[in-house]
């Protein structure tokens, strides 16, 4: 009894000697705190202030040797991520982002940290809360009518496309080369981004497509490539949006060895009309594993693969009757190679032109889709139920089908619609030698 009261003793003394070990742990001035209605404000406060912003309440516990170390670490990494006591630091662009980028934390669970929530349950921020912060997201999220400016930049970048092809691409940090000839791959889905107002197609090599029709998609095997290129938003006051300026494209490479230190994924992105690789050094795969970690229970894949899934079905349609085809095709209008893709603010539509390239000449296909919310990430929006087929055959005519299945319709305004896909401008891309 003696022995176990004596090493009590001496713990008791190590703890309290223990206390004289603090970490720094300070509240420097608030330059300006973020700029968000009281609501959004009070939400923030609760569930992120104390290790992001300049104004932690620290509890009693909190200040005991050695969970004050943990809590000043937390503090520090917080504070570096993200502080909301350094609004004015930020760009009002980067701003909205951090914004959207801790409401997908908070929706996934990342954030407040499960082992915070432990001893300070009242951090915990619940779905009518969320809710609250979607909504103010989306209400500071508009559709901007492109101007002048904004035509006469896509104008400038096409121009710059055409005339000056890149000849050479350098590899990114990590040594991963330039995929060239990704846009001849399957589009294997889209997605807009009102969070950023950008519109995205995401490419599969062969692999990735094969494994999509096997249902094979987690994990993915390895070979499999995505690319995902993105464009600024174009659009005009009737609500219809299509991609303007182009931005960047990432790729995605699955072998499970060669990248097991990057989640089995190699991470790449090159950016503007030059293709220039993205970041300072190979260290930028954490912004990108970072970046996917909500989804890793997905294989660390964001995007669903809606060209073959439930949306795509055509084969048991009247669509393969169609005069339109040559006679005999198997077809599948999602087959073809993207010239744009489009959406419809007002009706919630989004829709791909494609370019089904045959023998003596082409078929174009227009795919509209009802959207629906990306249930991976608040502030994207992805194709849901199909709901129309538009086609200009190798014979020139055009013919309309929706429904389910698909059926051919009697339409009155054919000249227009053909006129209009017969018209369209191919989405830029940057031209490599």
């Amino acid at each position: 009894m003696k022995k176990i009261l004596l090493i009590l003793l001496i713990l008791f003394c190590l703890f309290a000697l223990a206390q004289l070990i603090r970490p720094t742990i300070i509240n420097p001035p608030v330059t300006q705190d973020v700029q968000v209605p009281d609501s959004v404000k009070a939400i923030l406060q609760k569930g992120c202030y104390d290790c992001h912003s300049n104004q932690t309440d620290l509890k009693w516990f909190d200040k005991i040797t050695p969970v004050n170390f943990l809590v000043a670490g937390h503090i520090r990494d917080g504070r570096k991520a993200l502080n909301f006591s350094h609004w004015d630091s930020l760009a009002p662009a980067d701003r909205k982002s951090k914004l959207f980028w801790a409401i997908n934390d908070i929706r996934n669970g990342e954030m407040p940290l499960s082992s915070y929530l432990l001893a300070h349950s009242g951090a915990r921020i619940d779905s009518n809360e969320a809710v609250v912060f979607e909504h103010y997201l989306a209400a500071v999220s508009p559709y901007k009518v492109s101007d002048s400016i904004a035509l006469h930049a896509i104008d400038t970048q096409y121009a710059q496309i055409k005339n000056h092809p890149v000849a050479t691409i350098q590899p990114e940090w990590n040594g991963i080369a330039f995929l060239k000839g990704f846009d001849h791959w399957v589009a294997i889905s889209t997605t807009e981004r009102f969070d950023n107002n950008s519109l995205r197609v995401i490419y599969g090599n062969d692999i990735a497509v094969k494994a999509i029709s096997e249902n094979h998609i987690n994990p993915w095997p390895d070979g499999t490539a995505f690319a995902k290129a993105a464009w600024k938003e174009k659009s005009d006051s009737l609500g219809n949006i299509a991609t303007g300026e182009f931005l960047q494209v990432e790729f995605m490479i699955k072998d499970s060895k060669q990248y097991a230190a990057t989640k089995g994924w190699g991470w790449a992105r090159w950016r503007g009309t030059d293709l220039k690789p993205y970041g300072k050094d190979a260290g930028f795969t954490s912004e990108c594993t970072t970046c996917h970690r909500p989804v890793k229970d997905n294989d660390f894949v964001f995007t669903y693969p809606i060209a073959f899934g439930k949306a795509s079905d055509f084969k048991n349609t009247s669509l393969n009757n169609s005069a339109a085809l040559p006679q005999g095709l198997a077809f599948d209008p999602l087959q073809g190679e993207v010239v744009n893709t489009y959406i419809n603010d007002k009706e919630r539509t989004t829709a791909t032109l494609y370019r089904v390239k045959q023998t003596s000449s082409n078929i174009l296909t227009l795919v509209t889709w009802q959207q629906q919310p990306d249930p991976r990430w608040f502030g994207a929006r992805i194709p849901a139920s199909s709901l129309a087929v538009e086609v200009v055959g190798a014979d020139s005519t055009y013919q309309y089908y929706a429904g389910s299945p698909l059926q051919l319709q009697t339409t009155t305004n054919t000249a227009e619609r053909k006129a209009w896909m017969l018209t369209q401008k191919p989405m830029l891309l940057p031209q490599v030698k």
